[in-house]
């Protein structure tokens, strides 16, 4: 059993070799931990009528922007680097990454007591069409989220960050997992004494879980944990690092509370359909695109460390190119059926079809910024990468102000629905895209273009033709085989559905020879590779 256990524990931390490979275990992982997450909105709109999920929801944005601006701004994209950079010396190492980690530990428990000194005015502020009621009820759940949750998950992500740095992502990527499960199971234990209180006692007791699963890294850490904060050139850096990279998430998270904002003006649900539609829209979004920017940073990394430019030129075109291929088919099968998906995502008992109607078109337009979304992530971290995050600051903060500006227009002015804020989020995520791309040529001397353009345009056609031909066939098989009034017809409409546009894309893929099929194949090998390693747990010490 010590073997077994001993065997089991080098899978856990085992060190990935490439960026395919450690984007394959971030994007597996986060399948599994989507699929929970998803369950755990299922049970919410099951046991919660719209109106309460709109104060369940809200109570998370004071949160959520606090714990963004630290994990986002600092951990994601400054850490790694400077982990990377002074790896090989145990005493700077040491000294750097205890001082980074007391100076977060600080500045967040300043930013809590801050918070929770104006907490019902920031609230008040924020959801100007909330009575004071429903103030009330978000402002007591922001505080238990404060104490209760935000800690851990700092900590956690802490940990996070800490193993992705030695290129070691499947116990990081188990505590989501476990964090989602126990707020499924807190809800539907807790219910009926606790009501809308129950899934907040599974957030709290899920964060701490979150960060208990990850202890063991501290185990394999390559540094000693001090309780200093030194002024270093590492600390340095660091912090150079992260001012613009967290001026631009607080830009985004004054425009993610500008949209809670806006739609409590709409009325009850809007919020609930605005988060749940960008929830689904952002499954693909984390699933390839996070991933990819995660587990790329460190590769990026040495390779600039190491000046192999042309090295990093095909890696990032490479990426582009397979980021496309995987994420044009799922944005085009989001738009088309979106009415069955969210039926089948979010559609409880208490989740009525209006409110069904109203996220069904949120998605849709939110689901033309997928590829472009998920590209997103991963051309900051070949800045980040170059030791820039001054220039993905200032092209976000053009692009927020320009989402923030056109949201206005439609919601103030043109009176329209929730939906408006989905296409003012894709136009402007494009936009920014668009810009980055151009500057990171500019500071690598160039992509070759033709490539990229010849592939790009196939792909487009290739899911043009399977979308329309899956749309109708859609249409054909709803209604006059299955019955969608009941789940399980309706999961086995939207299966069938999947199963022929996305085997129709790969054909017409192999008929237009487009060479990212490779990618198919390289994934099976890939998951042999892992099934193989995990049998040995089981076959080596019989």
């Amino acid at each position: 059993m010590n073997k077994i256990f001993d065997k089991t524990k080098s899978l856990i931390f085992l060190q990935q070799k490439s960026i395919f490979s450690s984007a394959l275990i971030i994007s597996l992982m986060i399948v599994l931990s989507s699929f929970i997450g998803f369950l755990r909105y299922r049970v919410l709109s099951n046991y919660y009528p719209k109106e309460e999920l709109d104060l369940f929801f809200a109570a998370f944005r004071i949160p959520d922007l606090i714990f963004e601006i630290l994990i986002t701004g600092a951990f994601s994209s400054a850490f790694i680097p400077i982990f990377i950079k002074y790896k090989n010396s145990f005493e700077q190492l040491s000294i750097n990454i205890s001082s980074i980690f007391n100076l977060i530990i600080l500045i967040l428990f300043l930013i809590i007591g801050i918070i929770l000194l104006f907490l019902k005015p920031l609230i008040t502020a924020i959801t100007p069409g909330y009575n004071l009621t429903q103030i009330e009820t978000v402002s007591y759940f922001s505080k238990i989220l404060l104490i209760g949750q935000l800690p851990f998950l700092i900590l956690g992500n802490f940990l996070t960050s800490l193993s992705q740095s030695q290129k070691k992502f499947l116990l990081p990527a188990l505590a989501p997992i476990i964090y989602n499960l126990t707020i499924i199971l807190s809800t539907i234990i807790f219910y009926p004494t606790f009501k809308l209180s129950a899934p907040f006692i599974g957030v709290c007791f899920g964060a701490f879980l979150f960060l208990l699963t990850q202890l063991p890294i501290v185990s394999s850490s390559l540094f000693d944990y001090r309780f200093i904060i030194k002024k270093t050139s590492g600390l340095i850096e660091f912090i150079r690092m992260i001012i613009p990279r967290t001026l631009t998430v607080v830009v985004a998270q004054i425009e993610a509370t500008v949209g809670l904002s806006l739609t409590t003006l709409l009325g009850a649900g809007a919020y609930t359909a605005f988060y749940l539609a960008q929830r689904l829209q952002l499954l693909p979004v984390s699933i390839f695109g996070i991933a990819i920017g995660q587990a790329s940073l460190p590769y990026l990394s040495e390779l600039v460390n190491e000046n192999k430019i042309d090295d990093l030129k095909k890696v990032i075109t490479s990426t582009i190119l397979n980021l496309f291929f995987i994420l044009f088919p799922i944005a085009s099968f989001l738009i088309f059926a979106r009415t069955p998906l969210i039926r089948l995502f979010f559609g409880g008992q208490r989740f009525d079809w209006q409110a069904t109607v109203t996220t069904a078109y949120t998605l849709s337009y939110f689901a033309f910024s997928i590829p472009l979304h998920s590209l997103y992530y991963f051309l900051t971290r070949c800045f980040y990468a170059l030791i820039d995050s001054r220039t993905p600051f200032f092209i976000s903060l053009f692009s927020i102000i320009f989402n923030l500006v056109l949201s206005l227009i439609m919601i103030i002015f043109f009176k329209l629905p929730v939906w408006s804020l989905a296409i003012a989020f894709s136009i402007s995520i494009s936009i920014n895209v668009f810009i980055l791309y151009f500057f990171l040529s500019k500071k690598i001397n160039g992509f070759s273009p033709k490539e990229l353009v010849t592939e790009v345009f196939k792909i487009t056609v290739v899911t043009v033709i399977s979308s329309i031909i899956s749309y109708f066939a859609s249409k054909l098989l709803d209604g006059l085989i299955f019955d969608t009034s009941r789940t399980i017809n309706l999961f086995f409409l939207i299966f069938i559905t999947a199963a022929i546009h996305f085997m129709l894309y790969l054909f017409l893929s192999w008929w237009f020879n487009i060479k990212e099929m490779f990618l198919i194949t390289k994934l099976i090998l890939k998951a042999k590779e892992y099934r193989k390693k995990i049998l040995e747990v089981y076959t080596q010490y019989e």
